[in-house]
């Protein structure tokens, strides 16, 4: 009876939510059913018009981007406009994606504990609840803060290019705003309901519940995705004026919407992995007993499961947003590979070859955990050969930055045998060699501790180092033959059967596996905590490069628009319309980084002394 009525609570604020968005999106529309009453009212008052006046009324209903000269853009002593935009925004985006990704990871590790019916999986997706919450109740005032002194610089520094954005997506900009306090308030029902929808059919509405947070979450990304791709690729306006063409369904949807909405939700995925395995490392090495810290060691691992299960994905999801940009517009593409921003690919490629290096050292520590793992542990030196031989392809230049007598001494800008290795081809060559080996030593961990009863394991296992060597050889020749002997059409095809090959690897492996090691014999039990502290730093090591690459790439991203608010509609004329060098990039985004992981840290020190009070009771 206690079930029912509370699920008629649940009805009734669910209906009261859907009341509150429908009232919500009814206002949002009053002015534009206003302004179609207007219209039809100065038809009837002034009977048929002419031509030249409906053009006139489209013009003054719609007004084109301004044109803008220095002195339209306010000067306060002392700031400057753009480096406190920059790093606001940045932030902004990084507290955004922190609150959007945990409840995603806890989402997954609910559902995981519902298949599996394992209690660890739940205790597990409720502590980070705990603190998503803490993250929450902190970050949403400093995202308000955040998010008001963003506006109020963007009023202050940039008023024309706020007024003309807002007059461009004034319904989404509302409808954000709702959606806001529908995200609070599934958040808020989906935490403290957890206890209260436990078992049964109640267990179902709960996990519909974060379904439902979710779902809020990734609308508000979608929304605020199509204001950054609109500066970019400008849709749904005159594209001589800039002036609005009346739909603003056109508008979200530009050319480069969808790519950017995939990248950012694989993105956030790994990134939620890798915070959530960042805060278990910190409870790891913050404790003292032996249960938390196998807990905490069984929790950093499965975090790092789901960041890698968002991290093999990502390059490819990556690739094909730049192929996009390329696609709309070749001057940006040149821009941001072979122009301005180059050499940040080379700073990108870094902090990916740290983000692969973290992922498989911490896996290889993790073999510590089992009795069986020195079966594998021999293979270990030949997979970190591979990987860091494929990481230094990956950030090898195609040109240099040299000096005169360098360049004399080289013979020319282009190395004569590093060089080629500068090219896309080998890139992806090289990056499609790291997945498959990092995959390979997340198989290499799982097995480790497992002996196969079936009669054809040896064959099964036979079958997998042939599909594995095959893939490999395969990408190789894809790589080297259409990479170096073909025309370019060729060298940019060549990269989907690169990547087939990769996913057939990964899919084939886990078919294989899951079917050769079903009623496998443990060799003991799981040693977790039994690991070296060394292995938690390589999970802070993945928070902080996932930070830092977003904030680079974001920096790239926006960058390659130069000097226009909106590519080739609004001009930038202020006085920083010039593109940062390279040194100012970094210190910027690093900056940026070492504040959000201070307030990050601050954050799970918060929720240490609540689970310890709540310890004491």
């Amino acid at each position: 009876m206690s079930f029912f009525s509370g699920f008629k609570r649940l009805t009734c604020l669910t209906l009261l939510l859907s009341l509150l968005f429908a009232g919500g999106f009814s206002f949002t529309s009053i002015p534009v059913f206003a302004n179609m009453a207007n219209a039809e009212e100065a038809v009837k008052s002034e009977g048929t018009p002419t031509e030249s006046v409906k053009e006139g009324e489209k013009k003054a209903e719609y007004p084109p981007a301004p044109k803008l000269t220095a002195a339209d853009y306010p000067q306060i002593g002392g700031f400057n406009p753009r480096i406190l935009v920059w790093i606001v925004a940045q932030l902004h985006l990084w507290f955004a994606a922190f609150v959007l990704a945990v409840p995603i990871f806890v989402l997954i590790i609910e559902a995981i504990g519902m298949a599996t019916k394992d209690q660890r999986y739940d205790n597990m997706a409720y502590e980070f609840i705990k603190v998503s919450m803490a993250a929450y109740s902190i970050t949403a005032s400093i995202t308000a803060i955040m998010g008001g002194l963003l506006t109020f610089t963007l009023l202050v520094f940039y008023p024309d290019l706020f007024k003309y954005m807002a007059s461009l997506f004034s319904r989404s900009m509302l409808a954000y705003a709702f959606l806001f306090f529908a995200e609070s308030a599934s958040l808020y029902v989906y935490y403290y309901g957890w206890h209260w929808l436990e078992g049964g059919f109640k267990k179902w509405v709960h996990l519909t519940i974060g379904l439902v947070l979710n779902f809020v979450g990734t609308v508000l990304m979608l929304l605020a995705n199509a204001w950054v791709t609109f500066s970019m690729s400008p849709n749904g306006v005159d594209p001589a004026t800039g002036a609005f063409l009346g739909s603003e369904w056109d508008v979200i949807h530009n050319f480069l919407w969808n790519p950017l909405n995939l990248h950012r939700v694989i993105a956030n995925i790994a990134y939620g992995g890798s915070i959530i395995g960042a805060y278990a490392a910190y409870k790891f090495l913050s404790s003292s007993v032996k249960e938390e810290k196998a807990h905490y060691d069984w929790m950093g691992y499965t975090a790092n499961v789901i960041a890698v299960g968002g991290l093999l994905p990502l390059p490819f999801a990556g690739y094909w947003l730049t192929a996009e940009i390329y696609a709309y517009s070749q001057q940006m593409g040149i821009t941001l590979m072979g122009g301005a921003f180059a050499w940040l690919f080379i700073m990108q490629a870094v902090l990916i070859g740290a983000l692969f290096l973290s992922v498989n050292y911490y896996l290889w520590c993790g073999m510590g955990r089992s009795e069986g793992s020195g079966r594998y542990t021999k293979h270990i030196w030949w997979i970190a050969a591979l990987i860091v031989g494929c990481f230094l392809v990956w950030f090898t230049p195609h040109t240099l930055v040299l000096t005169n007598q360098e360049l004399k001494a080289l013979g020319g800008p282009y190395h004569k045998y590093l060089g080629p290795l500068g090219i896309m081809p080998a890139k992806n060559t090289a990056v499609n060699i790291m997945i498959i080996m990092t995959f390979l030593s997340f198989t290499l961990y799982r097995r480790a501790n497992k002996i196969a009863t079936v009669s054809w394991a040896a064959s099964g296992s036979a079958i997998q180092a042939a599909i594995f060597v095959a893939a490999i050889l395969n990408i190789i020749f894809l790589g080297v033959y259409h990479g170096y002997f073909t025309n370019t059409a060729y060298k940019v095809a060549a990269s989907i059967p690169q990547v087939l090959s990769t996913a057939v690897v990964i899919i084939s492996t886990l078919i294989i596996d899951s079917m050769m090691f079903k009623g496998a014999k443990e060799v003991g039990p799981l040693r977790w905590g039994k690991v070296p502290d060394r292995s938690q730093y390589a999970l802070f090591m993945l928070a902080v490069s996932f930070t830092w690459l977003m904030g680079l790439m974001g920096y790239v991203r926006s960058g390659i628009r130069q000097h226009w608010h909106v590519n080739s509609i609004m001009r930038d004329n202020s006085i920083d319309a010039f593109t940062p060098t390279i040194g100012v990039a970094a210190q910027v985004v690093t900056s940026a980084t070492v504040i959000f992981m201070a307030i990050v840290i601050f954050i799970f020190w918060l929720s240490n002394i609540s689970s310890k009070k709540s310890a004491v009771h």
